[in-house]
C-alpha cells in the first residue's frame, strides 16, 4: 500500500496475479496484469457547488445523466453526495465502489462499472501518447485538452464515457441507477477534477504504470526510414481498366468566387493584424482557385506547358494590380522594397502583360547572338527607308528613338515592348507584339 501526495491511497496486488473477489465476482488482472487501486477518502460536503468544473468531468456528468431513466433518483443522488453521503471511494480498471449512507443511517454499497480498454486500445493509445510529448505533460499536469481525447479518438480510443457506459449496480437492490450509484457518480466527478489520472485507471492503467510503460516505448529504438507502400504495377492497372470502377466526373466550375469571411468583428484585432488586408487575401485566393479550376477543365490543358510559380516579388505586384485600398497597397510595397511611386510604375508594367512585363521594366538583359541577330533583322524590316525612325541603341536590349520620346524594349520572350518618357523617367505604353513597327505606332 502507497500513498499520493493527494491523501489517496494506492494498492497493487501481487504479482503472482492474485484477485480480490467483490459482490461475489473476481477482478482480475486485465491480461495478466495485476490490478491497481487507489482509494480515495470521503470528501466533505459540498453545498451550492457544482460537482465538475472541468470539461471532462462535466462529461462524466452528462454520460450518467443520458443514462439514467429516472430523474428522480439523480436528484436524490445528487442530494446525497452535497450532504457528504458518499463514503471512501476505491477506483479500480472497470469498476468504482463507495458504501453510501442514506438519511434514515442505513447504508449501501454502490458499484459504476465500465468496461476497461482492451490490450490493443491501451497499445493505440500509448503508441498515440508517445508521438505527442504534450499530451503525457498535461497529464502531470492534472489536464485533460480537448486534443489529446480527439487524437485518442482518432486511434479509436474512447477515454470518455457515452449513453450507457456506466452500468449501476447496488445492494439496495435497484437495476437502473438509483440514489447511491448516482451519489457515487458526482463524487467521482469531483475526484475527475482533480486528478485525470482517475480516468484513466478506471479505463485499465495506474499512474505510475502508465508512464512506466510510455517510458519503455520512448525507450525502444525506431526504424530510421519509415515503410513505404511498394504501390501498384502500371502494367496491372492498365490491364484492370474494364474492371475497375471508373473514375468520378469533372467537377463543375463554380459561376464565381466564394465570398470572403467578414472579419469587422466587435473584437479589436491583435497588433499588426489588417481585417481588411485578410479579407483581400481571402477573396484573391478565391479567385484565384477558381481561374485555377477553369484552367485545369479548359480542352487541350493537358499539353499546355506548366506555367512559372510567381516570386514574391513578383507576387506583391499581382496584388497591387488588383486592390483599390491605398492602405494595403502601401503595406505591399513597403513588403516588397518599394517606394510607393515605384510600385504604381510596376503595377502599370503588370496590367500591359503580367511577370513578363514587370521583368522588362525592371531587368536590363543581353540578347546571345542568335536572339540579338534576330532582333536586329526585325527592326530593318519594320519599315520602309524612308519612314525608318532614328534608333540609338540605349542598352543591351534598348532602343531608343532619337527625339521622339519612345523606346523599344527587346523582351527575352522575343517580343517588343513599347515605352514613352515622363517627366524624365521610361514608363510602360501598352502591350507587346512581335513587330516593333506596330509597337510605336500605337
Amino acid at each position: 500500500m502507497s500513498e499520493y501526495g493527494d491523501g489517496s491511497r494506492e494498492r497493487v496486488y501481487g504479482e503472482d496475479g492474485s484477485r480480490e473477489r467483490v459482490n461475489g465476482e473476481e477482478d482480475g488482472a486485465q491480461g495478466g496484469r495485476a490490478p491497481e487501486e487507489r482509494t480515495f477518502a470521503a470528501l466533505p460536503p459540498a453545498p451550492g457547488r457544482g460537482f465538475a468544473q472541468t470539461w471532462w468531468g462535466l462529461a462524466w456528468l452528462k454520460a450518467l445523466e443520458d443514462t439514467a431513466l429516472d430523474g428522480g433518483q439523480l436528484k436524490a443522488g445528487r442530494r446525497y453526495a452535497r450532504e457528504g453521503a458518499v463514503g471512501a471511494v476505491s477506483v479500480r480498471p472497470g469498476r468504482i465502489t463507495a458504501v453510501v449512507r442514506d438519511p434514515d443511517g442505513t447504508s449501501h454499497r454502490g458499484d459504476v462499472l465500465w468496461h476497461p480498454l482492451s490490450e490493443d486500445g491501451w497499445d493505440r493509445f500509448l503508441g498515440m501518447a508517445v508521438e505527442r510529448a504534450g499530451h503525457i505533460a498535461a497529464l502531470l499536469d492534472r489536464d485533460m485538452p480537448p486534443h489529446l481525447v480527439e487524437d485518442a479518438a482518432s486511434a479509436g480510443v474512447e477515454l470518455l464515457p457515452g449513453i450507457g457506459d456506466l452500468e449501476p449496480e447496488c445492494t439496495c437492490g435497484a437495476w437502473d441507477h438509483c440514489p447511491h450509484t448516482a451519489a457515487l457518480c458526482y463524487q467521482m466527478a469531483r475526484l475527475l477534477d482533480q486528478d485525470p489520472f482517475v480516468l484513466l485507471l478506471m479505463r485499465g492503467r495506474g499512474e505510475r504504470t502508465l508512464l512506466a510503460e510510455l517510458e519503455e516505448r520512448s525507450a525502444a529504438p525506431r526504424s530510421a526510414e519509415p515503410e513505404v507502400p511498394a504501390g501498384v504495377p502500371a502494367a496491372e492497372v492498365f490491364a484492370a481498366r474494364d474492371v475497375v470502377p471508373p473514375l468520378p466526373g469533372a467537377p463543375q466550375t463554380p459561376a464565381e468566387a466564394g465570398a470572403p469571411p467578414r472579419l469587422d468583428t466587435e473584437t479589436p484585432p491583435g497588433p499588426g493584424v489588417d481585417p481588411a488586408a485578410l479579407e483581400f487575401l481571402a477573396a484573391d485566393a478565391a479567385r484565384r482557385a477558381r481561374e485555377m479550376l477553369a484552367e485545369a477543365l479548359a480542352p487541350g490543358h493537358a499539353s499546355q506547358p506548366l506555367t512559372a510559380c510567381l516570386t514574391p516579388n513578383q507576387d506583391a505586384v499581382r496584388l497591387a494590380a488588383e486592390c483599390a485600398d491605398p492602405r494595403i497597397t502601401a503595406r505591399l510595397a513597403a513588403g516588397s522594397g518599394r517606394r510607393p511611386a515605384g510600385l504604381d510604375l510596376a503595377v502599370q508594367a503588370w496590367r500591359y502583360g503580367g511577370a513578363a512585363s514587370l521583368s522588362v521594366l525592371e531587368e536590363e538583359w543581353t540578347p546571345g547572338p542568335e536572339a540579338l541577330a534576330h532582333a536586329k533583322d526585325a527592326l530593318a524590316r519594320a519599315w520602309q527607308d524612308e519612314e525608318r525612325p532614328v534608333l540609338r541603341a540605349s542598352g543591351a536590349n534598348r532602343w531608343t528613338v532619337v527625339g521622339g520620346g519612345a523606346q523599344l524594349r527587346f523582351g527575352r520572350d522575343g517580343r517588343w515592348w513599347p515605352y514613352r518618357k515622363e517627366r524624365g523617367a521610361w514608363v510602360p505604353a501598352g502591350p507587346a507584339d512581335t513587330d516593333p513597327g506596330a509597337v510605336l505606332e500605337r
